[in-house]
C-alpha cells in the first residue's frame, strides 16, 4: 500500500512538472526565458567539454589580444582564454546561487510553516528572528562578514543563506497561515494527523508556487552579489575564475582591451534576463488572477 502511494505521489509530480515545462513554452517571453535558463545549465554542468582552454594557463605572448579565430573573446592580462573563463565562472554563479538559493528556502520554509501553524509564542520568536537578520542592511553585512572570516566561497553562500531565508520564512508563514483552517486541513487534524505530517504532505505541496517565483527572481540578484564581492576581491579567489573577477581584470585593463569588460558583461545581462522572464511567466501560471498589463 505504502508503495503504491510513493508511485502515485512520484507520478503525480512528474506529470505536474511536464505541464509546468508545456505552460512556459506557450508564452514567448517564458520561453526565452527557460531556454536561456537551460543553456546556462548546459554550459555549467559540460564546462569541461565545452571550453577550448584551460581557464587557468597563462601564456603572457597572447595577453590582451582581442577576438579571433582561436580567442573568440580575445585573452587578458595572463594571456588566459577569456571565454573559457566565462563558460568556468558559469560554474561557480550557479553553483553560488543553487546551492545558497536551495539552503536559504529549506531552512526559510521550515521555519515559516512552524511559526504559521504553530502556537502564537512560536510564532513570535521566529518572527522576532526573521526581523533581526533582515535589520542588517545586505551589503554591509556582507562586507562585515568577509572581513571577519576571510574571502571564501563558503563564505559567500553563508552570507546568502543568512540574509534571504527571512524572506522564504516570511512568504511560508503567510501561506500556512490562510491554509490553516482550509477544509483538507481541518480534516487531516480530526483525523490525528501531527503537525510535522500535515506540514509535509498537505501545506508544503501548496504552496511551492510561490516560493518558486521569489527563488527564480532572486537567482539574479544572488550572482549579481557574488560577482560584486568577487570584483571587489572579497569573493572567490584567483585563480578560480568568476565572472566578477573577470569583470575587475577587464576595468582594471580597459584602456588596453575593452574585449573583457563587454565579455564578462554579457553572461550577466543574459542571466538576468533569463530567470526574470522565467519568473514572471512563473508569476502568471501559479497566480493567473494577476493581469500582466497592471504590473
Amino acid at each position: 500500500m505504502a508503495l503504491d502511494q510513493k508511485k502515485e505521489v512520484q507520478n503525480s509530480l512528474g506529470h505536474r512538472s511536464v505541464k509546468l515545462i508545456y505552460q512556459l513554452f506557450q508564452d514567448p517571453m517564458g520561453a526565452v526565458g527557460l531556454l536561456i535558463v537551460i543553456s546556462f545549465l548546459i554550459i555549467a554542468i559540460f564546462a569541461d567539454f565545452i571550453a577550448p582552454y584551460d581557464p587557468s594557463k597563462i601564456n603572457i605572448l597572447n595577453k590582451l589580444q582581442g577576438p579571433s579565430a582561436d580567442h573568440l573573446f580575445g585573452t587578458d592580462q595572463l594571456g588566459r582564454d577569456t571565454l573559457s573563463r566565462l563558460i568556468y565562472g558559469t560554474q561557480i554563479a550557479l553553483m553560488v546561487a543553487g546551492i545558497s538559493i536551495g539552503l536559504a528556502v529549506l531552512t526559510g520554509s521550515i521555519l515559516g510553516a512552524i511559526a504559521g501553524y504553530g502556537p502564537n509564542w512560536l510564532d513570535f520568536l521566529i518572527m522576532l528572528l526573521f526581523d533581526m537578520v533582515r535589520s542588517y542592511p545586505v551589503i554591509m553585512f556582507a562586507l562585515a562578514v568577509v572581513v571577519l572570516f576571510g574571502p571564501s566561497l563558503f563564505t559567500i553562500m553563508a552570507i546568502i543563506v543568512a540574509t534571504s531565508f527571512p524572506t522564504y520564512g516570511r512568504l511560508m508563514r503567510t501561506q500556512t497561515q490562510s491554509l490553516r483552517q482550509a477544509e483538507y486541513i481541518l480534516s487531516a487534524r480530526a483525523l490525528g494527523l501531527g503537525m510535522p505530517r500535515i506540514l509535509v504532505r498537505h501545506v508544503l505541496p501548496n504552496t511551492i508556487g510561490p516560493i518558486l517565483i521569489v527563488a527564480s527572481m532572486d537567482v539574479p540578484f544572488v550572482i549579481a552579489l557574488e560577482a560584486g564581492l568577487s570584483f571587489l576581491g572579497l569573493g572567490v579567489r584567483p585563480p578560480t575564475p568568476s565572472w566578477g573577477s573577470i569583470l575587475n581584470d577587464g576595468y582594471t585593463y580597459i584602456r588596453n582591451s575593452k574585449w573583457i569588460l563587454i565579455s564578462a558583461g554579457i553572461p550577466l545581462i543574459l542571466v538576468t534576463i533569463g530567470f526574470t522572464f522565467l519568473g514572471e511567466q512563473l508569476r502568471d501560471i501559479f497566480d493567473p488572477k494577476i493581469d500582466r498589463g497592471s504590473r
